[in-house]
C-alpha cells in the first residue's frame, strides 16, 4: 500500500509503502525492509505480506535514486546518506506504531549493507536485524579496481553501469524475466556509491564485536553479486549468542524470490526467527 512520500531536509522525497497487520490478526510490532542496488521497494511484497500476518507493520522505502524516490539514478551526494535516509524512515514508522520496542530492520544486498552499518553505527537501534544476501564486502578483481581509482578521481559522481550479472539473481526464469521487464530497475552505479557500500561493510565487520543486538544472516552459497564472505566474517565476529547464520549452499542472490522449494524454506526460517524473538519479553 503506497503511503504519501517523506519528504528529507535536502528536498528529496522517499517513496513509501506499507503492508499492514490483517484485521483479526494480534499487533506485535514494526518491521522496516530495505531493498537492493538497483531494484526498488515493490518486489517484495510478498515478503510484507508474509510478516505482516505474523503480527508485525511492515514498511519499505525506495532509496534516493532508486523507484519512484527522487534523485539521480545510483547515486548519492555525501557518504552517510543512505544511512541518514534510513534514520528518518525507520524514526518515523517508530513513531507512528509505537518505538517499545522499536521497529525490527531487514535489509538485502546494498540495503543489507546499510541496515548492518546504521545499526552497528548508532544511527538506528532496532529490536532485531535481518541481513539478507549483504553487501558486506566487496571483491572487485585489478581491473575493476583500476577503473575505479581513475573514476573516483574524475567522475566520483557519474553513473556507470553496475555490471550486475541479472541472470544470476535466481534460478526461477520467471524472476530473471521479470525483473529485466521492470521499468523501476535501473542499472547504474557511481563511484561514490561504490565506496560507500565498500565503507559500510568494513565498519560493520569492524564493530560486529560490540553489536548486542540479535541478529539473522541468510545468505545465499552461489552468490554471484556480492562477496558472501563478507556476511561469514560479520557473523563469525559477533558475540556470542547473538547472531544466526543460515547458508544455503547453491542459491543464488535473491533468497525472497528463489525457485520453489527452496524460496519458502528461506521464507519459513526468517519467520522462524522472528517468532522467537517475538516471543521474548520486549
Amino acid at each position: 500500500m503506497p503511503l504519501d512520500p517523506l519528504r528529507l531536509p535536502d528536498g528529496t522525497t522517499i517513496f513509501l509503502r506499507e503492508w499492514p497487520v490483517p484485521a483479526g490478526t494480534e499487533e506485535r510490532g514494526a518491521l522496516l525492509l530495505v531493498h537492493g542496488l538497483g531494484e526498488h521497494s515493490g518486489r517484495y511484497a510478498e515478503v510484507g505480506e508474509r510478516l505482516a500476518a505474523l503480527g508485525l507493520h511492515v514498511r519499505a522505502y525506495d532509496h534516493r535514486g532508486h523507484g519512484e524516490s527522487s534523485g539521480p539514478r545510483g547515486s548519492v551526494p555525501h557518504p552517510d546518506a543512505l544511512l541518514d535516509d534510513l534514520r528518518a524512515v525507520f524514526d518515523d514508522l517508530a513513531r507512528r506504531y509505537g518505538g517499545d520496542p522499536p521497529p525490527f530492520l531487514l535489509g538485502h544486498s546494498l540495503g543489507g549493507a546499510t541496515a548492518a552499518r546504521a545499526a552497528t553505527g548508532g544511527w538506528v537501534t532496532p529490536r532485531g536485524l535481518i541481513l539478507s544476501s549483504s553487501a558486506l564486502r566487496l571483491s572487485p578483481g585489478p581491473a575493476e579496481r583500476g577503473l575505479l581509482a581513475v573514476a573516483r578521481r574524475v567522475a566520483p559522481d557519474t553513473a556507470f553501469p553496475n555490471r550486475l550479472s541479472i541472470d544470476k539473481v535466481s534460478h526461477d526464469p520467471a524472476v530473471v524475466a521479470a525483473y529485466q521487464a521492470d521499468g523501476l530497475n535501473h542499472d547504474r552505479v557511481t563511484p561514490r556509491m561504490v565506496d560507500f557500500l565498500s565503507a559500510a561493510g568494513a565498519a560493520a565487520r569492524r564493530d560486529a564485536p560490540r553489536f548486542r543486538i540479535p541478529t539473522l544472516l541468510l545468505v545465499a552459497g552461489a552468490d554471484a553479486l556480492v562477496d558472501a564472505r563478507g556476511s561469514r566474517e560479520f557473523s563469525a565476529a559477533l558475540p556470542e549468542g547473538v547472531g544466526t547464520l543460515h547458508w544455503y549452499d547453491g542459491l543464488y542472490h535473491e533468497l525472497f524470490n528463489e525457485r520453489e522449494p527452496d524460496r519458502s524454506g528461506v521464507l519459513g526460517d526468517l519467520t522462524a526467527w522472528l517468532e522467537e524473538q517475538l516471543s521474548r519479553p520486549a
